[in-house]
């Protein structure tokens, strides 16, 4: 009887340890893992093409800036209980709620060409002709949303999601030398124009539109309420940890294989696979980090697309939440499943997929102001005060996101 008191207490003991770490996997992990997307992929490996292991500092400065804007979602989520879009037309007016939901429909559908045009990629890798790899693709993801639970479509996501870590086994294999990546990373060359504008870049590729309207949304279907900000802001920190963990680790990967043999630039997933085939071999280029890129387009897509359809079933009142069946929140379903088909059609007819993964990047350097403009409104009027940001916080943040949507600004400029 004792053994089996002990053991029933053993199991319990580990049972409550599971329960406490599953506590801190929420909205901010899963929004996270989809902030390394497949554009972020690709810009992060420009990176460490180009400018080596100098890109690495600036990814890690990113995760206390990411952590902060997503933060103040969180707040506003779990305060208000209303989603982004509805915040906003209810504080600005209807007008100011389409303007925020023109935004995002853009950036939602750029995203979700950019995500099929990764999966397109991976597809070719495999011998599959892009029309099935990306067709399997959406109707999969579309299946994956009219589950009827939030719950499972953040597991299934998060799941998905995992595949990320093939980077920190392409980074590992690629044996970087540490003393120049010690260099690298306390070298900073700031004043130079090209290392400026692919800071700008990463920069952009950190924050995304459809990243708040998500989290704001997400953590109002997950029934978060204000006991559990601190639980949300643990869920917050940690995805941002690990999203920047992620594009550090591709910087790394491309420094130190792609740079190495004098590849200087980059433009496709298929280009990125086929360098590191050469140099690492073919398991590693071809399935470890086809694996890496279909696990961020899969989870991004996700997200985009529900993003959107969150943000637009808000701003003209129709219902939204994954917690309702079809029947229950139609407009909303709709809306998913347009978005899927409409991204996955655009890169089925597409010839030119790096041009619009370009323009996608643009796209969201214009948009990135007006969306944060509208989260620190919010932020300041639609809180409480005892909720509001104080101090030095306040100040800090509101710098933070002046600077954030001047790099945003000076990308659009530059391309331009």
């Amino acid at each position: 009887m004792a053994n089996g008191l002990l053991s029933w207490m053993f199991h319990a003991k580990r049972r409550n340890r599971m329960l406490f770490l599953l506590a801190f996997i929420g909205p901010g992990i899963m929004v996270m893992l989809a902030d390394t997307d497949v554009g972020s992929a690709i810009t992060a490996a420009q990176s460490g093409v180009q400018w080596g292991y100098t890109m690495i500092l600036p990814q890690v400065i990113l995760m206390p800036i990411l952590f902060m804007v997503q933060e103040m979602t969180v707040r506003l989520g779990i305060v208000t209980q209303k989603g982004h879009g509805e915040a906003i037309r209810e504080q600005f007016g209807l007008g100011w709620g389409l303007v925020s939901v023109g935004a995002l429909f853009l950036a939602s559908v750029g995203a979700l060409i950019t995500e099929f045009s990764g999966i397109s990629g991976v597809s070719q890798l495999m011998g599959l002709p892009v029309w099935l790899g990306v067709s399997m693709a959406a109707i999969a993801l579309i299946a994956i949303g009219l589950s009827g639970s939030y719950q499972r479509v953040e597991w299934i996501g998060i799941a998905l999601g995992s595949l990320e870590v093939a980077f920190f086994v392409t980074a590992i294999w690629s044996h970087p030398h540490l003393s120049a990546l010690t260099r690298g990373m306390v070298t900073v060359p700031i004043l130079h124009s090209g290392y400026l504008f692919l800071l700008a870049a990463n920069v952009g590729a950190v924050i995304m539109p459809w990243m708040i309207f998500y989290q704001q949304g997400a953590v109002i279907d997950k029934k978060w309420t204000m006991s559990q900000i601190k639980t949300a802001r643990w869920d917050t920190g940690i995805g941002a940890v690990m999203t920047q963990a992620i594009m550090i680790a591709i910087v790394i990967t491309a420094a130190a294989t792609l740079r190495s043999h004098h590849i200087t630039s980059l433009q496709s997933v298929s280009q990125i696979s086929r360098g590191l085939s050469a140099v690492l071999g073919g398991i590693v280029g071809k399935l470890i980090w086809g694996a890496g890129i279909l696990g961020a387009g899969f989870v991004a897509a996700l997200v985009a697309s529900l993003a959107g359809a969150w943000g637009i079933s808000e701003v003209f009142g129709l219902p939204h939440s994954l917690n309702h069946r079809l029947k229950d929140a139609p407009g909303f379903y709709i809306i998913y499943t347009l978005a899927h088909v409409l991204g996955a059609l655009v890169v089925i007819a597409s010839i030119d997929l790096v041009q619009l993964t370009i323009d996608v990047e643009v796209m969201n350097a214009i948009l990135l102001p007006v969306v944060l403009g509208f989260l620190l409104a919010l932020e300041a009027r639609a809180l409480p005060p005892q909720f509001r940001m104080q101090g030095f916080y306040r100040y800090l943040v509101l710098a933070v996101s002046g600077l954030v949507m001047a790099f945003g600004l000076y990308t659009l400029i530059t391309v331009i």
